[in-house]
């Protein structure tokens, strides 16, 4: 396939080759499947099918040596495909619909750049091909150089038709006048005709026409493999390792200011690592007594004070906490990007330095999570505190890849592609977990004597027979919601009752309006289980009366 970039002026871009046949009837199903699947429907089963079929077209169409199937990325990206497009199947949860976009479009890039090694730069060549796919779509509705030639050929054949067509409309009145049953037959095919073309247009508005539209760019973008190498060429250009830069080696002359432009010349390396040592030798020492007084505060025994404001010691001391750690991070990714690490007279003493200081590091990010753990006893879970030991994750990963940067000299590319893989990883684990469900199973634990229950009924349908299955612990607890303004009110018993199976009931209506194509396996299982205890509706009319 010829390579062109969409961004190219007119006049320079080569011209596109055709369309082949089988690429045509792909992109008409792909973009009719994509109406039929999507159009005014959730994500839910119809994203594992429409990812089925796209994944099935583009794999049809690899040759059986194509370099992609070498491509180890190629085929974690595929995997984290299918995990994501089955988790919204079965969850249909935002982070999993998340996860299969964004797994399904660096697939793609790689399919288009299988030499990629970083996702980020997979994914947008992946957005990119679909720039390049629209720009394809714009040619081939352009009026043709030669237009003048096939309108006089059209005009040639249509000559040649006129006569048949005629013959046929003829004989055609004849039989309806000769035939009733020919007249009778023609009728209703013509009826049924006219009855199909009715419902097609009642259900065309613009915004229909609008995302069909949206189907074909996205159909397009997906199975029209236009090669894109300016990602390819930017990453051609990075190393896994530092090499030594001679040409900005200094002497080890003291600076002299230079009088003609008021400035200093760069700092040669012995300068440069004086100053790193003494500043690793400074913050080392002054988080040691940080750590010191977390270990001894936090690490054994912590137990609240009575009226202790543990809302503010955990939010404001963890985001100060991991700006900390990346200001950190961003220190020594500064001693060490260039011939700092060639320095061999100091190099020993500057590692060693580096390294306490990243593993003090990592005992502040245990600090961290300790307070985010002792914030989730007293209080319970919630999006943000998972969120935050995903966000642990990614940074003791970061911390100990800066490990390897210090002793093996590593990049900061070989940083960037082995962290956005571990964004990738974790991304993929917030995909595949019922995060909902084992947050009201926590909070509504016997020991929580007061509970955010707005929080839980704000939740998705799925988490609804956990509430349901606990309705009968919430007696004697004390109720919670935020009123919107960032205040909490009580919530009555009868009324958190009320709201739950006002919520029950009218997820029984809508999963009985809902076509199968947004079914998931947890509604499925929720509609099972109110099925199976009628039970409800009884203690949802004592509620309302």
């Amino acid at each position: 396939m010829t390579t062109y970039s969409a961004l190219a002026p007119a006049a320079t871009r080569p011209a596109a080759p055709p369309l082949t046949i089988l690429q045509k009837v792909l992109l008409l199903l792909g973009a009719v499947l994509f109406d039929g699947l999507f159009w005014e429907q959730r994500a839910a089963l119809n994203m594992l099918l429409f990812t089925l079929f796209v994944v099935a077209a583009v794999l049809a169409g690899l040759p059986r040596h194509a370099p992609q199937w070498r491509s180890g990325y190629f085929w974690l990206t595929l995997g984290g495909t299918a995990l994501s497009a089955l988790m919204v199947a079965v969850y249909g949860s935002s982070a999993a619909l998340l996860a299969c976009w964004a797994s399904l479009t660096a697939w793609l890039g790689y399919v288009n750049q299988p030499k990629l090694k970083l996702v980020g730069f997979a994914l947008l060549t992946g957005l990119g091909n679909v720039w390049n796919a629209a720009d394809r779509l714009l040619q081939l509705v352009r009026v043709p150089h030669n237009l003048s030639g096939q309108m006089s050929r059209s005009r040639y054949y249509g000559r040649l038709l006129l006569l048949p067509l005629g013959a046929l409309l003829l004989f055609h009145f004849l039989f309806v006048l000769a035939n009733p049953r020919y007249a009778a037959f023609t009728g209703r095919l013509l009826t049924l005709l006219g009855n199909i073309l009715t419902r097609i247009f009642a259900h065309l508005s613009v915004p229909h026409l609008l995302f069909m539209l949206l189907g074909l760019l996205l159909t397009a973008g997906a199975l029209l493999i236009l090669p894109l190498h300016f990602f390819t060429d930017q990453e051609s250009a990075f190393g896994e390792f530092v090499r030594r830069q001679r040409d900005r080696v200094a002497s080890f002359a003291v600076p002299r200011p230079d009088f003609r432009t008021q400035t200093f010349r760069v700092l040669d390396l012995r300068k440069e690592y004086q100053i790193a040592l003494a500043m690793l030798a400074l913050v080392n020492l002054l988080l040691l007594v940080v750590n010191a007084i977390d270990i001894r505060w936090l690490w054994f025994g912590f137990v609240p004070a009575p009226g202790f404001d543990l809302t503010q010691f955990v939010h404001e001391g963890t985001y100060v906490l991991i700006l900390s750690i990346l200001v950190a991070m961003a220190i020594v990714l500064r001693f060490f990007r260039r011939n700092l690490n060639f320095y061999q007279a100091g190099l020993p003493a500057l590692r060693w330095a580096a390294t306490i200081w990243i593993v003090q590091n990592m005992v502040l990010a245990g600090s961290v999570g300790l307070r985010n753990y002792y914030y989730i006893v007293h209080t319970g879970l919630a999006y943000k505190r998972i969120g935050v030991y995903g966000f642990l994750l990614l940074t003791l990963f970061g911390l100990i890849t800066i490990l390897l940067k210090i002793w093996q000299q590593r990049s900061a590319y070989s940083l960037v592609r082995l962290n956005t893989l571990a964004a990738y990883a974790v991304m993929l684990l917030f995909a595949v977990g019922n995060w909902e469900a084992w947050m009201v199973r926590y909070n509504l634990q016997p020991r929580f004597r007061q509970v955010d229950y707005g929080f839980l009924l704000d939740m998705p349908d799925r988490i609804l027979p956990q509430l349901a299955a606990r309705e009968a612990s919430l007696t004697g607890r004390a109720l919670n919601r935020d009123n919107g303004y960032g205040r909490w009110e009580t919530l009555p018993l009868g009324e958190a009752r009320y709201h739950l199976h006002a919520r029950i009931r009218a997820f029984q209506a809508q999963q009985g309006r809902r076509s199968w194509l947004s079914y998931t396996w947890a509604d499925y299982q929720a509609a099972r289980y109110f099925d199976a205890h009628p039970a409800t509706d009884v203690r949802y009319a004592a509620v309302c009366h």
